[in-house]
């Protein structure tokens, strides 16, 4: 052994001490396939290598045009031209590959061939085969690239697993080619296994809180198809409940697998029957020759779909938790925050939470039941806020109660408020007002992406009333609305549209809730004006008014992803009458950056009407 390592020790320094040779590369070929060779032949691998010398060199780019042409093949070209050569004329050798691609192989026939796929309940429904074939993601015509063929053997049997069968598999797949004639005969046989249903729910891990946590949430009946959707749906709504740190569901397939065993049985005891009802057979002519099921008097089962008994594994979060943060916004300016949260106080859970930012500060607890098998979150709560903004200070006192249902697309809520105001403005009496109002709110999203969107569109509308006179100063009614539309603009760009309008309605404008009146300007508003900048002048102070309208656009361009610029114009204003909404403009550019936790903006925009350029920073999506 210490005669092996002299060697290696030996050859590890002849290596360092040898100088390699200096070498560089050209590629001559299209701009799809220069990318391939670059990053794949042993010619560009092994550039800069101590060990590489003038014949080892000489012997890469002899190798190099096969390597090419195998690497070219995986691109769907089978008869390509390609040379390769060293000149050696100058101080530094220059190797030089040339291909000429010539015409790609495309598919000329798919033969997809779907085995079993066949309902176990008499007139049950069929499998949609033919939905399946038109969703084959390489079709005729299409050029015949490795890669493709992969993904779309790879897409085709993950589109059939997450339902129904999710025990299917592919029994056969062969792509023929013709290098000659440049086509590809693709052969695709996939064997649908038994068909599944679920069972009953299985919990693991709970110890702490109650099984309703999880049994409220769970729409999945026993004997519904099995669906991988209807998993992740549920997994999902575990996890938004804050009572778990990790939360798995899945298909208990260990029935399968007892299944299969049982079977395997099955067969084993078939063969013993069967020899002993021939032996008696010949014993007693009159003994029935048939098989040994039938000679026992034992029936065959009946077939049916295998059960899958639906399994929750989760981790519970600890019963009280403590959390502190800092932050900075260039609305509101430094944040400090502490919650305080208990998972199980007579069976529900309390959240309270204590802020403390430049311009406002609120003490909040709220107490939230778990949720209900129809999809309700109830919750109660109360709080104070304290907010010191454009010269008015206003001391809000709540208590409310609030449902909540829906999905993160479609959501829905009723809120009602007992609301008692101390507001304070700058040489006018302090005026103080109580109200309660009864609020429902809609949310509709239909993005590509929930927390880096870049297709898709979200609305909100909400409706508020306080018709009672019942400890109310002011009856009213209140409507608003916002949206934001993302449309892609070619590879690179993406396009933002913003706006949002709202109007209150009330005899008289003293005694609605200043929560429930409208300001503008800021991050999230008209950029180039500070937060809530713009409304009603009312003394040294600007207040909110009765009507809001504001808009904009922005568009994103991404020169290196995550990375991107962005340029922005907004305009808009709040008044009491329709007709004071001369609109403010402001404009801009700002940078941008995708992080893992949602986008970074960071914006300079120029207030028209004040003329002056404002610094405004975002973190994340929130609609």
């Amino acid at each position: 052994m210490l005669s092996v390592y002299a060697v290696l020790g030996a050859q590890a320094a002849t290596a360092q001490d040898t100088k390699g040779i200096n070498y560089n590369v050209r590629i001559d070929a299209p701009r799809q396939l220069d990318d391939l060779l670059e990053d794949n032949l042993d010619l560009l691998r092994w550039r800069g290598n101590a060990r590489v010398d003038l014949e080892q060199l000489q012997r890469l780019v002899k190798e190099a045009p096969e390597q090419a042409k195998a690497l070219i093949a995986t691109e769907g070209y089978y008869s390509p031209q390609v040379s390769a050569g060293l000149d050696t004329s100058g101080g530094t050798p220059v190797a030089r590959v040339i291909v000429e691609p010539g015409e790609p192989t495309l598919v000329s026939d798919i033969d997809l061939v779907l085995q079993g796929f066949v309902p176990f309940e008499q007139g049950g429904a069929p499998y949609d085969a033919a939905a399946l074939r038109n969703r084959w993601s390489l079709p005729v015509g299409a050029r015949f690239r490795q890669a493709d063929w992969e993904g779309a053997k790879r897409d085709l049997l993950r589109e059939v697993v997450q339902s129904r069968f999710p025990r299917a598999q592919l029994v056969e797949t062969s792509a023929t080619v013709d290098p000659e004639t440049r086509k590809a005969s693709l052969r695709v046989v996939m064997d649908s296994g038994p068909e599944m249903r679920f069972g009953e729910l299985r919990i693991r891990g709970l110890k702490r809180y109650p099984s309703t946590v999880i049994t409220n949430l769970n729409k999945i009946k026993p004997g519904d198809e099995y669906s991988e959707t209807a998993l992740q749906a549920l997994q999902s709504r575990l996890q938004e409940t804050g009572y778990f740190s990790t939360v798995e569901v899945s298909a208990d397939m260990r029935a399968v697998l007892n299944a299969e065993i049982q079977e395997m049985k099955d067969d084993d005891d078939t063969d013993a029957p069967t020899a002993a009802a021939n032996a008696a057979a010949q014993a007693d002519p009159n003994a029935p020759a048939v098989p040994g099921q039938a000679a026992t008097g034992v029936k065959p089962p009946t077939p049916g779909p295998t059960v899958l008994p639906v399994l929750v594994r989760v981790t519970e979060n600890k019963q009280k938790n403590v959390e502190v943060g800092l932050g900075f916004s260039t609305d509101t300016g430094g944040r400090a925050q502490v919650g305080y949260d208990d998972l199980n106080v007579f069976g529900k859970r309390m959240k309270s939470d204590l802020i403390y930012e430049q311009k406002r500060q609120s003490a909040r607890v709220d107490f939230f039941w778990p949720t209900t098998p129809d999809g309700y979150n109830d919750s109660v709560g109360g709080g104070v806020e304290r907010e010191d903004v454009r010269g008015e200070i206003t001391t809000t006192a709540s208590v409310a109660a609030r449902r909540a249902w829906g999905t993160p697309e479609l959501e829905r809520s009723l809120t009602l408020e007992v609301l008692a105001e101390k507001r304070e403005v700058a040489g006018i009496d302090t005026n103080y007002s109580k109200s309660i109002p009864l609020t429902y709110n809609v949310t509709r999203r239909k993005l590509d992406n929930l927390l880096q969107p870049t297709r898709g569109y979200a609305l909100n509308w909400q409706v508020g009333i306080a018709p009672l006179p019942l400890l109310t100063d002011e009856k009213f009614i209140r409507g608003y609305t916002r949206g934001v539309y993302y449309r892609p603009v070619g590879e690179t760009g993406t396009l933002i549209l913003r706006g949002e309008a709202g109007a209150v309605f009330s005899k008289d404008k003293e005694g609605v809730p200043s929560s429930f009146l409208f300001r503008a300007g800021g991050d999230q508003s008209v950029r180039g004006y500070g937060y809530q900048q713009l409304g009603v002048q009312e003394g040294n102070a600007i207040v909110g008014g009765r009507y809001l309208l504001t808009a904009g656009v922005e568009y994103q361009y991404w020169f290196r992803p995550p990375w991107g610029v962005a340029v922005f114009y907004d305009a808009g204003n709040a008044g009491d009458k329709f007709s004071d909404l001369n609109p403010k403009s402001g404009y801009g550019v700002g940078a941008r950056w995708r992080s893992p936790v949602g986008p970074i903006n960071v914006d300079v925009a120029y207030g028209h009407a004040v003329k002056k350029a404002r610094l405004h920073f975002s973190l994340g999506f929130t609609f």
